[in-house]
């Protein structure tokens, strides 16, 4: 006689955790992985919870008895893209190691207003001590996979991939970039070592002479990587081609500007805008053919994601 699963066998089974061993950074261009290993996760929760005194919280301390369990349920106020499970997880953990968390949505999951993302149940002190930093890692993580996903809709049909830039909070960029990811963007170089990119400045130091740039780089960077330089005007994209650059970069040229550079460049480079790129505009450089578009509001004008911790 077959056995039968008891009720508690039948439910969903609890949800892993996203993935901590191997940084989205070489994983792959279409690999979302947790960009910290376990140690480097505990350490950076640690310093969040340092800064918020959060072992310290005299509110709770003075109005919460010390025995008091709670259950509690963090939720999404609004539409968007989670991103910072771990972070959060990790901040309830470190103020009580033996709290109780089902993960209910994970990384890069669509949220719509009331969607259960963590369900917890543990001492009422810990829960409220660390709900702020939680919520800061996620909302400010989950806002940037949010934005990158409204982007990336809407050059949907068109051969565009929506990057980001270096433009990045001082010591969060592989979780900026991550949060890109996330919400199904790509990454840019991660810093000024991965790859070459001339920009105006830099021309101006050889006086304007790309073919001496390109020359140059490739003499003194290491072999494969990758030369990029930004472009202007179409004489630029033209000597940017006669030096066989990898990647030719559109600065703040107009959709139609664009598309008689690509067809100059012709497959000769990979094709990237950049510059003056909004949610209004970017639909219309994508459809000049373009392969990359770089938007910077990615990460430094991305907007917090509404999620909060609700307590039974």
């Amino acid at each position: 006689m077959e056995m039968q699963p008891a009720d508690h066998e039948r439910r969903t089974p609890s949800r892993t955790i996203t993935p901590l061993s191997t940084p989205a950074i070489a994983g792959g261009m279409g690999l979302l992985r947790f960009p910290y290993h376990q140690d480097e996760l505990r350490n950076l929760v640690k310093s969040a919870l340092d800064e918020d005194d959060a072992f310290n919280d005299l509110t709770t301390i003075a109005t919460v008895v010390s025995d008091r369990h709670a259950r509690g349920r963090l939720v999404a106020r609004a539409d968007g893209v989670l991103c910072g499970v771990a972070l959060a997880v990790e901040a309830f953990r470190q103020l009580d190691p033996k709290v109780t968390i089902r993960v209910d949505l994970e990384d890069g999951a669509r949220l719509v207003p009331g969607s259960s993302v963590l369900y917890l149940s543990g001492h009422a002190r810990a829960l409220l001590a660390a709900e702020r930093v939680a919520l800061n890692f996620m909302q400010r993580l989950s806002g940037i996979a949010t934005l990158t996903a409204q982007y990336v809709r809407a050059v949907k049909g068109t051969k565009a991939k929506i990057l980001d830039t270096r433009k990045t909070t001082p010591g969060w960029r592989l979780l900026e970039k991550y949060a890109v990811r996330a919400g199904g963007g790509t990454n840019h170089r991660l810093n000024l070592s991965a790859a070459v990119l001339i920009k105006d400045n830099h021309l101006a130091a050889v006086d304007g002479d790309v073919e001496v740039a390109v020359r140059r780089a490739r003499d003194l960077a290491p072999a494969g990587t990758k030369i990029e330089v930004e472009c202007d005007r179409i004489e630029q994209v033209r000597a940017a081609c006669d030096a066989q650059a990898d990647i030719i970069m559109f600065d703040n040229m107009t959709p139609a500007q664009m598309a008689e550079c690509v067809a100059l460049v012709a497959g000769r480079a990979i094709t990237e805008a950049s510059g003056g790129v909004n949610l209004r505009s970017v639909r219309a450089i994508a459809e000049a053919g373009v392969d990359w578009i770089s938007v910077g509001a990615l990460t430094h004008s991305a907007t917090a994601l509404d999620l909060a911790l609700d307590f039974e």
